[in-house]
C-alpha cells in the first residue's frame, strides 16, 4: 500500500465514483482520471485529487492509452465496453497492474491480454464481485486445482419472469436492479442475464479453465459473489455484502486487507440463502455465450459487440426489452467467424456489426 497511485480510467461512472470512495478513504494517490463526456464532474474530481492528468475519452479516445500508460501506477479499467480493450493492453505493456473492472476486454480480447500480462509478468486483479470472489477463494492455487467455479447470479430485475412477462417490461424496470448499483449497460445486461454469459467467459480468461467447469447459479440475495469447488469436493466460497466498494478496495489494496466503510454482513440477520438453477428457456442469452465460448475465436467478440448494439437500441427505445436476445441472436448468426484473432480482427469484427446497425 505504500506510495500506492492509481490511473482511474472511466471516473464518473458508477465503479469510478466508488473507486474514488476507496481512494478518499486510505488516502491513496490519484495519478490521472479519465471520463466519456461528464467534464463538470471530471473537473470536480479533479480539483479534490489534485489530478495531474485527466482526458474525455469523446473528445480523445487515444488519451486512455496515454493514460494508462503512466509509470508506477495501478490501472482501474473502469471503461464500460469494448472500448477498454487498448487502454488494458497498453497498461500492461507498460508494467502497470491492472484492475479490471471492464469484463469486455477479456470478453473480446481475452487471449491476446491475457498473453499480455505474462509476456510482461504484471498482474490483472478483477474488481468483478464474481470474479474477486473466485480470486479470493483461489488464493495462489492454479486453474488445476479447480474442478468447479460457481459462478453466482442475482438473476436480474426480471428474476421468476416468463417469457410473456418479459414482452411488456419497461426500460424504467430494466434499470431498477434489486441488489447493485450499477451503470444503465450493466443493468440491462443484468436483467437479461447476459451479463453473466460475458462473466463465463471472463472467467474462462482469468482463471485458465474450460467452460464446461463453470456453473451458473440463481443466487437472489447476492451475498455468496461466488465459489471454487477443488478437486477433494471441498468448496470455498467468498461472502459480503453486495457492495462494490469491497472489491474494488481488495484489488487497490491486495494482497492486503484494510478496514473498510461497508455494512457488515450478519448470518443471523439473513435467516437464509437461496440457490437454483437459471431459467434458460427465458433467458437464452446465457446459452448464447456458452455457445461463443466454445466457437472460440472472435465468436465472443460477436457476441458481445452484438449485445452492446442490442442494449444501445433497447435504452434508445427503439426496440423491446424482449426483442435484444433476438437482435444479438440474428447479428451473431450473419457476421463472419474466424478461429483467428487479433487486434485488428476485434476492431473488423466490431467496426462490421456496428454499421450493419447504426449505419
Amino acid at each position: 500500500m505504500k506510495n500506492k497511485q492509481i490511473v482511474l480510467l472511466g471516473s464518473t461512472g458508477s465503479i469510478g465514483i466508488q473507486t474514488l470512495q476507496v481512494a478518499r478513504l486510505h488516502k491513496i494517490k490519484v495519478k490521472a482520471l479519465s471520463a466519456h463526456t461528464n467534464i463538470k464532474a471530471l473537473q470536480e474530481q479533479q480539483k479534490e485529487f489534485r489530478v495531474e492528468h485527466v482526458c474525455l475519452s469523446s473528445v480523445s479516445p487515444e488519451s486512455l492509452c496515454y493514460l494508462a500508460a503512466i509509470p508506477n501506477c495501478t490501472v482501474v479499467n473502469a471503461i464500460v465496453g469494448s472500448a477498454g480493450l487498448k487502454p488494458t493492453i497498453a497498461a500492461l505493456k507498460a508494467g502497470n497492474p491492472v484492475a479490471l473492472a471492464n469484463k469486455e476486454t477479456l470478453v473480446a480480447g481475452g487471449e491476446i491480454v491475457m498473453e499480455t500480462a505474462r509476456e510482461n509478468k504484471v498482474p490483472i486483479i478483477p474488481v468483478d464481485s464474481e470474479h474477486s470472489a473466485i480470486f479470493q477463494c483461489l488464493s495462489g492455487k492454479s486453474g488445476k486445482d479447480i474442478r468447479k467455479i460457481i459462478l453466482t447470479a442475482s438473476g436480474g430485475a426480471f428474476r421468476g419472469y416468463t417469457k410473456e412477462q418479459l414482452k411488456s417490461v419497461t426500460r424504467e424496470q430494466a434499470l431498477s436492479h434489486p441488489n447493485w448499483s450499477m451503470g444503465d449497460k450493466i443493468t440491462v445486461d443484468s436483467a437479461t442475464m447476459m451479463n453473466k454469459g460475458l462473466e463465463l467467459i471472463e472467467a474462462m480468461r482469468l482463471f485458465d479453465v474450460d467452460e464446461s467447469k463453470i456453473e451458473i447459479v440463481v443466487h437472489p440475495q447476492s451475498i455468496v459473489h461466488s465459489a471454487v469447488e477443488f478437486a477433494d469436493g471441498t468448496v470455498i466460497a467468498q461472502m459480503s455484502v453486495p457492495d462494490m466498494r469491497l472489491p474494488i478496495q481488495y484489488a487497490l489494496t491486495y494482497p492486503d486487507r484494510l478496514p473498510s466503510e461497508t455494512e457488515r454482513l450478519s448470518l443471523t440477520a439473513l435467516g437464509s440463502l437461496t440457490f437454483t438453477r437459471p431459467d434458460h428457456d427465458t433467458f437464452p442469452c446465457l446459452a448464447f455465450a456458452r455457445n461463443a465460448a466454445r466457437l472460440g475465436g472472435n465468436a465472443p467478440c460477436i457476441l458481445n459487440a452484438a449485445n452492446e448494439a442490442a442494449v444501445k437500441l433497447f435504452l434508445q427505445d427503439e426496440i423491446a426489452f424482449h426483442e435484444i436476445p433476438k437482435v444479438i441472436a440474428g447479428l451473431f448468426t450473419k457476421t463472419e467467424k474466424t478461429k483467428e484473432i487479433s487486434l485488428d480482427i476485434i476492431e473488423s469484427t466490431e467496426n462490421s456489426i456496428y454499421k450493419s446497425v447504426f449505419g
